[in-house]
């Protein structure tokens, strides 16, 4: 009898993680399917206006002008954006779009995550892809978007700067947990020394050592793509007043949909504990 229900309780766990893979991959191509039947469609209800050719350079203006002029219509924008990749499969293209629109629209800091640290990794492929996208979607117009690739550990060449008006990081889990854990080290090596007191020690100290080994401002907003409903460790301390959307997939992922985002943080009110 104990087998019988043993081999029930394993096929019904089995049922439920076929579940949950259908329901995933389902909200994924739904999501898809839904945004091209919309661009097939909207150019029709619209009566194909405005339908001159403008070939690759002229395409190109066409979204530098509408990134800027998008941008004005915000009420804020935020100033450091966090995205977090959670699925498995990566399009190294697809985020390197969302990295240089982000720059277009006036964000100064971009925060790349993921929990398997496989943009660290793979940190110069993600630099290369982000250069290259930058060339293609901005051109010419390049030169007023460059960033400066902020490095991680010890490499002898920690900040490779251009002229920066953004600021790109690839982040793993060690970057917000490592980080406690050295700040509360260095708490207890205070009060072991006598330089500090137990009763010294409250959130504003801890706070404040963290935010010498973390330079730029705290994420104003994340973009978390993937179903998985978590942000798997991303600056845990960082991240408690920050406005957090999620997105079904970071694949194929459009201007239009990181424009819905920011649209969404504009209007939001964040109370701030209040």
């Amino acid at each position: 009898m104990a087998v019988l229900y043993e081999m029930a309780w394993r096929f019904l766990y089995a049922l439920l993680h076929l579940q949950r893979a259908l329901v995933t991959w389902f909200r994924v191509h739904i999501w898809r399917w839904k945004r091209a039947v919309v661009g097939l469609l909207l150019p029709l209800a619209l009566g194909f206006h405005h339908q001159k050719k403008t070939g690759p350079v002229g395409k190109r203006h066409t979204r530098r002008v509408r990134c800027g002029a998008d941008a004005r219509t915000l009420e804020k924008v935020p100033i450091h954006v966090g995205l977090i990749i959670t699925e498995d499969e990566i399009h190294y293209a697809d985020v390197a779009n969302l990295v240089v629109w982000c720059m277009a629209v006036g964000i100064s800091y971009v925060s790349v995550y993921d929990n398997q640290c496989v943009f660290k990794r793979n940190n110069s492929r993600l630099m290369e892809e982000i250069l290259k996208q930058q060339q293609d979607l901005l051109g010419m117009d390049s030169s007023r978007y460059s960033m400066e690739f902020q490095k991680n550990g010890t490499d002898k060449h920690e900040h490779q700067v251009l002229f920066c008006q953004s600021a790109v990081k690839v982040l793993s889990p060690d970057d917000g947990q490592l980080s406690i854990v050295q700040a509360a080290q260095q708490l207890c090596k205070a009060v072991e020394q006598k330089e500090k007191t137990s009763k010294d020690i409250d959130v504003a100290m801890l706070d404040s050592l963290l935010r010498e080994s973390h330079t730029r401002p705290d994420p104003d907003l994340v973009l978390k793509f993937g179903p998985v409903e978590s942000t798997l460790g991303f600056l845990p301390w960082h991240i408690r007043l920050t406005e957090i959307i999620s997105l079904p997939s970071h694949i194929d992922v459009s201007y239009d949909d990181l424009l819905g985002a920011l649209q969404r943080f504009s209007t939001c009110e964040q109370r701030l504990g209040k």
